[in-house]
Order: C-alpha cells, then structure tokens, then sequence
C-alpha cells in the first residue's frame, strides 16, 4: 500500500500532463481543428485497432523476434570487448581509436554492403541492428570499469578473486550503473534502426 501511495504522490503530475495531452487530442481530433487524415477521430483509431489487431499482434512478434536477439547480442559484445578494454591500457589505447572511427559510421550507410554480402534477410537486419546500438554500451562498459574505485579490485586480489569470479562479485556490479545508463540510450536508438530494418 506505502509503494502505491509512494507512486501517485511521484507521479500524479506526470499522470495529468499525459491525461492532459490525451484529452487535448481528442478535442482537436473530434471538432476536426487539424487535418483529419493526419489526425484522426479517437472512434476511428479505436475501430482501426479492433479491426487490425490480429497483424498488429503478427507484426509485433516479427519486431520481436528481430529486436530480441540484436539486443542480447550486442550487450554481450559490449560487455565482453568494453571488459576487456576497461581493464587493459595498452589494448585499450590500441583499439579505442579504431572503435571510435567505426562508431561514427551510419548504418545505414553500410545496409547496401550488408544486404549484397549477407546469406539471408533476417541475418542483415540483425547486423545493421548490432552495429547501430552496440556503440554506445560499449563504451558505457569501458567508462565504468575504467572508473572502478581501486579499491575493489585491491580487496578482490587481497581475497584471489580470479577470472569469472571476480568479474561476477566484483567487475559486473560496480561498473553496472554506467552499463545500464548505456544500454538505455542503446534502446532507445534501436528502434529507429528496427523500423529501417523492417523496411
């Protein structure tokens, strides 16, 4: 009961600008102030989705199935090269500037070359998908293992902490917050990149 109170008390502004801003369109809509093709009465978006609800459902899983594994794969890419390079100076000072050129490259510039030298459809999309998202994890990871306090790495060599164990109990989790804050912009790109891929 305390987290639901909690939750309206932090939110109910924002829930009143979003019922606000729902409201405002369907006075604009219903009156027909803005152009009706571009915005629709509310009764015929709700008579589109009951009517359509079967493919957007098809549609949907298709995304999914294209968007699932792009993103599982380009976390554990990330995770595994950003640990590597986070820890090591000397491949960290050798690869970074590599990474960083490639980085700034669209991918849709590469989709020509991707879909002529791809076996399939499906595995294209996937590419172009990993390749537009990975980047900024990536360098999320390598940030916050770069900025580990010294500390834990010294309590973790003191307890021999070796290996996966120390990457597990030690490594993972102080660099997690930066991670996280990676992965999120690398979502939020990832649609953007889906919605060209699916094209």
């Amino acid at each position: 009961m305390k987290t639901i109170k909690g939750f309206v008390k932090k939110y109910w502004i924002t829930v009143l600008i979003f019922a606000g801003l729902v409201l405002l369109y369907y006075y604009v809509a219903d009156v027909k102030m803005l152009n009706p093709y571009l915005f629709p009465t509310t009764e015929k978006i709700a008579a589109a989705f009951e009517s359509n609800k079967e493919v957007m459902l098809t549609n949907m899983l298709a995304s999914f199935k294209l968007l699932i594994p792009s993103v599982f794969l380009s976390l554990v890419i990330a995770v595994i090269f950003g640990t590597i390079m986070g820890l090591n100076k000397k491949i960290r000072e050798a690869l970074h500037p590599v990474i960083y050129a490639f980085s700034v490259i669209p991918s849709i510039l590469l989709s020509p070359f991707v879909l002529l030298l791809s076996p399939t459809l499906l595995s294209a999309s996937i590419f172009l998908v990993v390749y537009n998202i990975v980047w900024a994890t990536l360098f999320a990871t390598i940030t916050g293992i770069m900025t580990i306090d010294k500390r834990y790495l010294d309590k973790a060599a003191t307890l021999e902490l070796i290996g996966v164990k120390r990457f597990m109990k030690v490594i993972l989790p102080a660099a997690s917050p930066s991670i996280l804050a990676g992965f999120v912009n690398s979502l939020r790109s990832s649609f953007v990149m889906l919605v060209f891929a699916e094209m």
